[in-house]
């Protein structure tokens, strides 16, 4: 009787699984000599759409905060400190950075806007130690208000 080979023999790892780093390093080097055979274009791809989807995370993360910093802001304010006012605007300064590098993502403010409110939402709830009903169920903030460097809601 004949063995019959493994279903899936074993493989070594490639470059990309060993040392990420030096992955990049050698796919740059290929990119900018033009050798399209030595790219590993499945990871290449897989990173690319990755460095996208970080934007969109990172978009996200700068509302949640903001959000939640403007909640608290209007919502306890025998407690506003400089600190909650710098990180309103550090927020808006990041995300304005991150808009300006990529205004495709304007779009995805206004899509995300519900879910990111939602979880800024139950944060300042956490924080500020109030019930969850304490703080609005939808959003009581314009686009241009969430964005607006001089807005602070009283």
């Amino acid at each position: 009787m004949l063995e019959q080979p493994l279903s899936n023999p074993v493989q070594s790892p490639s470059l990309y699984e060993q040392d990420f780093y030096q992955w990049t390093q050698e796919m740059a080097i290929a990119l900018r000599a033009g050798r399209v055979s030595a790219l590993d274009w499945k990871n290449l791809a897989e990173e690319i759409e990755s460095l996208g989807q970080s934007d969109r995370r990172a978009l996200e993360s700068r509302l949640v905060v903001l959000l939640l910093h403007l909640l608290k802001w209007r919502y306890q304010s025998e407690y506003r400190t400089g600190s909650w006012k710098a990180t309103i605007s550090e927020q808006r300064r990041r995300i304005r950075v991150l808009l300006e590098d990529s205004p495709s993502l304007k779009p995805y403010l206004l899509q995300c806007l519900e879910n990111c409110f939602k979880d800024g939402r139950r944060q300042a709830s956490d924080e500020a130690n109030q019930a969850l009903e304490v703080f609005p169920q939808v959003c009581p903030f314009l686009e241009a208000e969430i964005l607006d460097d001089e807005f602070l809601p009283d």
